[in-house]
């Protein structure tokens, strides 16, 4: 047996943690240095790490875990009055970038029997990975805010869209599944989540009814719920495995002991998986030779890809009601391709809807939005210490009332004091 790993381990946890303090420095997210970190000691750079069967499956619990966590601290008021605006959002996001890519690959891709794999790279832009900007809104304290939660929403519904957009693609090349299949997959998992959401809020609140200082046993159990319905939602429904983390985050929001399940998660978290997760991004770069015609697609990939989400997303929160700076934030949380385009794109050249020197532009643009998206996220949100404007209206009435009552009870207790020590001079 082989302990090497434990090398590995050590080096990625070190080179995350230094990495991130420097990019700190710069007033950056951590996240940028965890990613940096894969690049430097990637094959890309110093070759010090290589991508093994244990780091992916490490990095996909990393993601689990992440978005468990975004799922417990989701502010579940806030997700369903986005609920509308969060399909709208997806749905532009979607077809923007979707456009844009099968004319632009279409502007390159010459020859024969071309069309399917210029939707294709359109179906790759499609594709969102939600972990990098939950990470950094979680950094800035942004996650539970009324753009944090739209972003959350849209990503749930674009990775549903992007899904069915797969599918019809691979169905046409007469590689994939019926679309109907698919379709009723999908409707079933999220029709068994509610069930479950409802079923589970009510034996959770049995549970500290009857157990209510055992609470470890309580985090043992519900980080293997998150577990098995992660696998359920990839493995029965055709659903990613982090959007069934996710969710099953959302069924252990507002129960009881919540705070104490995100300490544990968070702790868990970022001591080994979320800088594994992070770090293997970059651990799977290994660019290839290109001319100088690809080297033009990758540039216009990346411009295109950045600014396909912001004009798209942006667009779809804007109809929806939402500030300009909203708006704004909003497209730019959902620029980040991350892992989701390289699986995508992988399955793409294994059913031959993807030339192979399309792959190492595709990589490239992967790079530029995983390392963009937190940098934009941060300065998109630069601001006041105290910064209100998230906020609904009338959660800012609530918050003057609550204000104006505390003030009237601090009066009246200086009036008591006073009252007493009137009786104390009279009465010695």
């Amino acid at each position: 047996m082989s302990y090497h790993f434990l090398f590995e381990l050590a080096l990625i946890l070190l080179s995350t943690k230094v990495l991130g303090i420097l990019t700190k420095r710069f007033a950056l997210p951590q996240v940028v240095g965890a990613l940096l970190a894969g690049l430097v000691m990637g094959p890309a750079m110093l070759n010090l790490l290589q991508e093994t069967s244990l780091m992916d499956q490490l990095a996909e619990l990393g993601v689990i875990v992440l978005m468990f966590n975004a799922g417990l601290e989701t502010d579940l008021a806030e997700l369903k009055k986005a609920g509308r605006s969060a399909f709208i959002i997806a749905l532009i996001g979607v077809l923007v970038p979707l456009a844009g890519g099968f004319f632009l690959t279409a502007a390159f891709n010459q020859g024969q029997d071309t069309l399917l794999q210029n939707f294709f790279i359109g179906v790759v832009f499609t594709a969102t990975s939600v972990s990098i900007t939950v990470e950094t809104l979680k950094e800035i304290g942004k996650l539970s805010t009324r753009s944090g939660n739209a972003i959350l929403g849209a990503a749930i519904i674009d990775d549903v869209l992007g899904i069915v957009a797969l599918t019809i693609i691979t169905s046409l090349a007469g590689t994939g599944a019926s679309l109907l299949l698919v379709l009723i997959k999908i409707a079933a998992f999220f029709a068994v989540s509610v069930v479950v959401w409802m079923v589970l809020h009510r034996v959770v609140e049995w549970w500290f009814r009857r157990y209510d200082r055992d609470k470890r046993r309580f985090v043992v159990i519900s980080f293997a719920f998150c577990l098995l319905y992660a696998y359920a939602a990839e493995a029965f429904f055709g659903v990613a495995d982090i959007t069934g983390a996710y969710i099953a985050g959302l069924i252990f929001a507002k129960t009881p002991r919540v705070t104490y399940l995100q300490d544990r998660f968070d702790t868990l978290s970022y001591t080994l998986l979320s800088p594994v997760f992070f770090a293997s991004l970059g651990l799977k770069v290994v660019l290839p030779q290109m001319s100088m015609a690809i080297v033009l697609f990758s540039l216009l990939l990346i411009l295109w890809a950045v600014a396909s989400k912001v004009i798209g997303c942006g667009l779809g929160a804007r109809l929806c009601g939402y500030s300009g700076q909203d708006s704004l934030r909003i497209g730019v949380g959902m620029i980040s391709r991350g892992e989701v385009a390289l699986i995508v794109a992988n399955d793409g050249i294994a059913a031959g809807l993807m030339r192979e020197e399309f792959f190492g532009p595709v990589v490239l643009m992967v790079i530029a939005t995983t390392i963009l998206t937190p940098i934009l996220l941060k300065l998109v949100y630069k601001g006041r210490e105290k910064d209100y404007s998230d906020l609904q209206e009338s959660e800012l009435v609530n918050r003057y009332e609550d204000a104006q009552a505390f003030d009237l009870a601090s009066q009246a207790l200086l009036e008591d004091h006073e009252r007493l020590r009137g009786s104390e001079t009279h009465h010695p």
